[in-house]
């Protein structure tokens, strides 16, 4: 049975010191949204853990969502596709095409959801972002605009938007980002019943606030786990202030989960459906990168860790003998970057 909601909430928006209403998604609207992006994303699947666990015991049932198989190489894509398709006008003229700022992960989505809806991108990126990241943007097509500071990126694509009237996707913040990542967490609970746990690695907070919203109504006493590293734990901050902080300090090897700012819609998910949220440090996720290797065969960035480590390290004994599912979030590495990782 779903879990029951209330349809608004009502918070405080620490950015502009005004009320703002939100909707609560209801299970239809999730649907809707699912079978909208359908044609263009990869259906990912689940898979159990083929061997032992060293943390969560060998009574643990452990599976893995394989998000890191969705085209672009990580789940963004369905939060840019959904916020794009909500906006497309019939004529596609008359569209002046999309936005976005990222280091990576999220403007390579936003490339690859506007080539193949037929729109353009402008995507904003720091002058320091991996070349590999830089080179795949551009590989889909997007002309690529560079800051040095996250002020400046967000000024850019906030001219962006004014002059050219772009549509902004945003990396974490939105209803219809909110909505897109949200078909993570309806495939999961549909592939798989009766989840005691899932942990979802949380940089901003769109992807944890989507699946989070999905999780609750179709399994709502499945607890949803977050995990941020050590050195870039700005949603528990936020959740002790009990309001998005507007800057986040960052210093990890995760990069995909170094997000500078929180915001009032992904927060307010969080808050609401999220149940507990934990750090790792970044030895923790080298190990895991090295365990996901050698257990699974695949090289994942940092970020793709986050919920193994998770698992081994601060929830080990909580989740020992339970059914847990762990959210693999992406992979946008390049050889020489994994390898100078897994090797420190």
């Amino acid at each position: 049975m779903p879990v029951r909601m209330r349809r608004t909430v009502l918070i405080s928006n620490i950015m502009n010191r005004k009320a703002v209403e939100f909707p609560v998604p209801d299970l239809n609207e999730l649907r809707e949204v699912a079978e909208r992006i359908r044609p263009y994303i990869v259906r990912t699947p689940t898979i159990n853990w083929p061997v032992p666990q060293t943390g969560g015991g060998p009574d643990a049932q452990l599976l893995v969502k394989l998000e890191l198989l969705q085209r672009t190489g990580s789940f963004k894509v369905r939060g840019a596709l959904n916020t794009i398709l909500d906006q497309l006008p019939e004529n596609l003229k008359s569209f002046p095409g999309v936005t976005a700022f990222s280091a990576g992960n999220h403007a390579i989505a936003t490339a690859f959801a506007a080539r193949t809806l037929g729109v353009s991108a402008k995507v904003v990126m720091p002058r320091t972002a991996n070349p590999y990241r830089i080179d795949r943007c551009r590989a889909y097509g997007a002309e690529i605009v560079f800051g040095d500071t996250i002020s400046d990126l967000l000024q850019l694509t906030d001219k962006i938007t004014t002059d050219e009237g772009r549509l902004l996707i945003h990396p974490f913040e939105g209803i219809g980002i909110a909505r897109g990542t949200a078909t993570v967490g309806l495939e999961l609970c549909d592939d798989e019943d009766a989840l005691d746990a899932v942990i979802v690695p949380v940089g901003g907070g769109g992807l944890i606030a989507g699946i989070a919203t999905a999780v609750k109504h179709l399994q709502p006493t499945c607890k949803v786990i977050g995990v941020e590293p050590h050195g870039a734990n700005g949603m528990q901050q936020s959740l002790a202030h009990s309001a998005p902080m507007s800057k986040v300090e960052v210093n990890t090897i995760a990069d995909s989960l170094g997000a500078p700012m929180h915001a009032p819609r992904s927060f307010e998910l969080v808050q609401r459906f999220v149940d507990q949220i934990v750090s790792v440090s970044d030895e923790e996720l080298r190990m895991c990168m090295r365990q996901m290797f050698l257990d699974l065969k695949l090289a994942v960035e940092p970020a793709c860790a986050a919920a193994l480590a998770a698992f081994n390290g601060p929830l080990a004994a909580s989740l020992a003998g339970k059914r847990v599912a762990l959210i693999a979030c992406g992979s946008n590495i390049d050889f020489n970057t994994y390898q100078t990782l897994i090797a420190e």
